[in-house]
């Protein structure tokens, strides 16, 4: 694997990201921070980079409308390019996007898995969702991901800006979300600090 020095990071505003992804044969969701904003329906703190996640089988689809510009498989704190009809297997899950090599990153697509109309959590293949039930869509049509969905993603090794946004989101959470995080955090991070928030806010 190639190392390289990161660089440095400019995220597509989402009109452009719309713009960008439009053309899409396939699902696509806006994750990271911005997922939770858009649930929220306000900024609720800067954002460095902007996540996309889209399917593992789409994967091809997605370098294809992303054709020409500047692409990278991170992994293990190292970049190293994408080659065309590269397919990455589930330890690869993270790409880069630039519009040519030197312009600043403005986009990271997160590969997800799934296995018969199913989303499968990655960390965990024992939880899963139907794929029709992990994403939302803003009054304007984005699509984003769940925030339960989102916020079990940040639950390992959170972050100071991770529980910051756990704690601007679980007010906002439907019980059946918050039920579902609880049960997903028990079973893949037993004892975690936001399993006694969530489980009192969901009375189970």
């Amino acid at each position: 694997m190639t190392s390289q020095q990161p660089g440095r990071w400019m995220p597509l505003p989402l009109d452009e990201l719309r713009h960008l992804l439009a053309p899409a044969p396939f699902p696509w969701w806006v994750a990271g921070g911005h997922a939770l904003d858009l649930f929220l329906g306000h900024t609720t703190r800067p954002h460095g980079d902007l996540d996309v996640e889209v399917l593992r089988p789409d994967q091809h689809a997605a370098q294809r409308l992303l054709a020409g510009r500047d692409l990278h498989v991170a992994a293990g704190g190292r970049l190293r390019p994408w080659r065309n009809g590269e397919w990455l297997a589930p330890d690869d899950n993270s790409i880069w996007c630039r519009a040519a090599p030197g312009a600043p990153w403005c986009l990271q697509l997160l590969l997800a898995d799934s296995d018969n109309g199913n989303w499968v959590f990655r960390r965990n293949p024992a939880i899963v969702q139907p794929l029709e039930a992990i994403g939302r869509r803003t009054a304007d049509g984005m699509p984003y991901l769940a925030p339960a969905v989102q916020l079990l993603f940040k639950a390992k090794n959170p972050r100071p800006k991770d529980i910051v946004d756990f704690n601007a989101v679980l007010p906002e959470l439907p019980g059946g979300d918050r039920a579902w995080l609880a049960s997903a955090l028990a079973a893949t991070h037993p004892g975690h600090p936001w399993l006694a928030q969530l489980l009192g806010e969901s009375n189970l």
